[in-house]
């Protein structure tokens, strides 16, 4: 590592936290002998995303607020028939429906209702701060609280493919949107538009920026939970 830092491009498999790749970088680095190295990453994944995450080191950690604005692209997979309470399916069902009466034309002419700026709410199960507290806190002990409404840009809404499993639809999306725009909400608000359940069943971030996955490192999940173990967090 140069006395700049560096700015590495990790693909983040499925399973783990994207603090989960920070800690095992941390590792990595102390064993080269950097005994104190800061660490930081350029936005969030959840646990059952997998794709690009940008992550700072040393005195790369102080560019990563620039990076954290980028436009993203993400790879989705809309289950439609199916919604849960956390908007994807880690997540209790909460409700179902036979949707296989559904047209591909209807369909994509409400996904593309989705482009531009939208006035969406946040999953309830996400770190946005309610009166000081994460959402997801209040959820986890069935504690009612109004979830904010955010503004959430989407430049582009592309349908790839369409299959129908029963009675169940499942999309194939790649969205291109600004930051700060869940995935998990639009899979819920096209739901909405569409009149039947929805939600997220698969994620992967591609492109952050002109920053690509392409390229990026991969790490597996079984080595990242090899080497943290059951150890202290750091």
């Amino acid at each position: 590592m140069n006395l700049e830092g560096e700015l590495l491009l990790i693909d983040k498999p499925f399973g783990v936290t994207s603090y989960d790749v920070i800690r095992f970088l941390k590792r990595e680095y102390r064993e080269k002998g950097f005994k104190k190295i800061k660490i930081g990453h350029a936005g969030t994944l959840d646990p059952r995303a997998t794709g690009l995450l940008l992550v700072g080191v040393g005195k790369m950690t102080k560019q990563l607020t620039g990076l954290i604005g980028k436009s993203k692209v993400y790879e989705a997979e809309i289950l439609l028939g199916k919604q849960t309470t956390t908007d994807d399916l880690e997540g209790e069902v909460i409700a179902e429906a036979d949707v296989s009466g559904l047209d591909d034309k209807g369909i994509e002419e409400k996904l593309k209702t989705l482009i531009g700026e939208q006035q969406i709410a946040v999953p309830v199960y996400s770190a946005i701060k309610k009166d000081g507290k994460a959402l997801y806190k209040y959820a986890r002990k069935d504690q009612e609280v109004e979830v904010p409404i955010k503004t959430m840009t989407v430049h582009s809404a592309e349908l790839k493919n369409i299959r129908r499993e029963g009675s169940e639809v499942y999309l194939e999306v790649t969205f291109d949107v600004g930051s700060g725009t869940y995935i998990r909400s639009l899979a819920r608000e096209l739901g909405e538009r569409l009149g039947v359940p929805a939600t997220l069943s698969s994620l992967r971030r591609t492109s952050i920026g002109e920053e690509k996955v392409d390229g990026a490192r991969v790490i597996s999940a079984n080595e990242i939970k090899a080497i943290l173990g059951n150890r202290k967090k750091t």
